[in-house]
């Protein structure tokens, strides 16, 4: 274990991947979104891509204490409540996925999916109408599947949370309370199929503080009045992990 530690606090690309947390999780606590977008896409051009999965996954562990407890008076439960359920029901096959795939194609996968989602924030695309259990559930799984697949777990959902026509507070605690839990329950889905490495937990673990620290800042930040402007700086670091992150770069 020592000596372990020791090669991980010596990896070349660690105050990288340390800076890149924390911003990741300013953003997060700022905007509701966006860690995962921001985290994976320069993480996965400095360690293997499975082990940026699991170590974000750990890290993420922290937002149980700097950004959940505030946001879950702001939610509607019963409905975070079925698409976390159905979230991790579909996340077991995402994970199998990134299991055996190619892990390039996963990278451009990554890169896809981040670019195709930020359009769509971009577009302003909204939908009118409330939505039911049934559109809860459809956004629930495949949210965990690409979740699983990716590391990504916002995309889809924040898609559909920031289409709707819930108020800034409101939409931004369900994106904080949905990605947190179910970021936490991955963590022993990704150990059942022995994605949960001992190098992806030191990792983890050391990442876990700069992440806290980073969530921690963006919610002291957060005013409600600002969305235009907390949005374009989300948007922008996405577009600058987005560009980091292509594979062509290696």
């Amino acid at each position: 274990m020592p000596d372990l530690l020791a090669q991980t606090l010596a990896l070349p690309g660690l105050w990288a991947l340390v800076t890149t947390v924390f911003v990741a999780g300013a953003v997060y606590g700022f905007a509701g979104f966006g860690a995962a977008l921001i985290f994976m896409p320069v993480a996965s051009t400095l360690v293997p891509f499975e082990v940026a999965v699991a170590a974000f996954a750990i890290s993420a562990v922290s937002s149980l204490v700097t950004v959940l407890p505030r946001a879950w008076g702001q939610v509607d439960r019963r409905g975070v409540a079925v698409m976390i359920v159905c979230a991790t029901l579909s996340a077991s096959l995402g994970l199998w996925v990134l299991r055996v795939s190619d892990l390039i194609v996963l990278r451009w996968t990554v890169i896809a999916v981040t670019a195709s989602t930020l359009l769509a924030l971009c577009a302003g695309w909204r939908y009118a109408t409330p939505p039911t259990v049934a559109a809860r559930s459809a956004i629930g799984f495949a949210t965990g599947f690409v979740g699983g697949a990716t590391g990504l777990l916002g995309p889809v959902m924040v898609l559909f949370q920031l289409a709707g026509r819930d108020s800034v507070a409101t939409s931004r605690a369900t994106a904080l309370v949905f990605l947190t839990l179910t970021s936490l329950l991955l963590v022993p889905l990704m150990a059942m199929q022995g994605l949960l490495t001992l190098p992806a937990v030191v990792l983890g673990l050391i990442l876990l503080l700069p992440y806290g620290a980073g969530a921690r800042l963006g919610a002291v930040l957060f005013r409600p009045g600002l969305e235009r402007f907390y949005r374009s700086v989300a948007y922008f670091i996405i577009l600058v992990a987005i560009i980091l992150g292509l594979p062509v770069w290696d």
